[in-house]
């Protein structure tokens, strides 16, 4: 896995460590980081980000506290074993769930039909498969 599947925004307002904690957790729960995984290195994630080594690093240690990583010796940080792949859709909606409320708020914010904004979201989500 190299440090581009990652996408860091840092003019937003969430913190980047959090913004990379929140992408792992997505990445783990909808299979495409699997148990094993070797995760970048910090500093390969901070050169490639051009962001604080340090943050990269509270990222990787809050990950490991939450049993998504651990560290393996001459390996660094992989996806950790008891990281599970969630087949349940209502768990994996859960982790949009701060993003989709937002949304909705400023599509109000803008007076947007859903339709409108459905049928973009549709189109984005096209255009931007992972596969």
């Amino acid at each position: 896995m190299d440090a581009s599947l990652f996408t860091i925004q840092p003019a937003a307002a969430e913190p980047i460590y959090r913004q990379i904690l929140g992408q792992l957790q997505r990445l783990i729960a909808g299979g495409q980081l699997v148990a094993g995984e070797r995760l970048p290195s910090v500093r390969e994630m901070a050169g490639f980000h051009a962001i604080n080594p340090m943050t990269v690093s509270r990222a990787w240690n809050l990950a490991e506290a939450e049993g998504l990583l651990e560290r393996q010796r001459g390996k660094g940080m992989v996806v950790a074993a008891t990281a599970t792949v969630s087949h349940d859709r209502r768990q994996r909606l859960a982790l949009l769930e701060p993003q989709m409320d937002a949304l909705v708020r400023q599509a109000q914010e803008l007076e947007l039909p859903a339709e409108a904004v459905l049928e973009r979201l549709a189109a984005l989500m096209g255009e931007n498969s992972l596969a």
